[in-house]
């Protein structure tokens, strides 16, 4: 599986769901269970390398803001739920996560920023093709601290001066 196909599978799934990441996490699982298990494996190494490469102090930042608040876990789900957002969403935020004010058209607090369910799709699936746990994907694990510049999450000036759009309308 290709970074094309990875991505259309993204897409078409999120469309599926309405933007439900619970149903969209439903919806992989069901087309993943369709691929032969080295490419559910295949998927599961792009998630994952995204999931890695989300770890990041400035985007913690950002989900801290649209979620008012992101313990360590809901920063994991949130990353999830950024990759099932598809490849504009995920690459733009990862650009400049201020930019998320434009493009996340709609985003309710209740529903969206928790894609749990996403991360695991792969595994789901890969278990049940194969009646086993997936092995090691091979790639390198995410760091043990975010990557660049620590923020206080805490203190909302520093979060309105580094975030001012989402600060502007989310927090205000």
């Amino acid at each position: 599986m290709d970074e094309t196909e990875f991505w259309e599978l993204i897409d078409t799934t999120r469309e599926g769901a309405e933007g439900d990441p619970e149903d969209q996490a439903d919806l992989l699982v069901e087309r993943l269970v369709q691929l032969d298990p080295d490419a559910v494996l295949d998927f599961a190494r792009h998630f994952e390398s995204r999931f890695n490469r989300a770890y990041r102090w400035d985007l913690w930042g950002a989900a801290w803001v649209l979620l008012d608040g992101a313990s360590d876990d809901a920063f994991d789900f949130f990353r999830c739920w950024l990759i099932g957002q598809g490849r504009e969403v995920f690459e733009g935020a990862l650009h400049d996560p201020d930019e998320l004010v434009t493009l996340l058209t709609d985003f309710d607090e209740e529903l969206d920023g928790d894609g749990e369910e996403l991360g695991y799709a792969a595994d789901e699936a890969y278990e049940q093709l194969t009646g086993t746990v997936a092995a090691d994907l091979g790639i390198p694990p995410a760091p043990s601290e975010p990557e660049g510049t620590p923020l206080d999450l805490e203190d909302d000036k520093v979060l309105a001066e580094r975030y001012p759009k989402l600060w502007e309308r989310f927090r205000v």
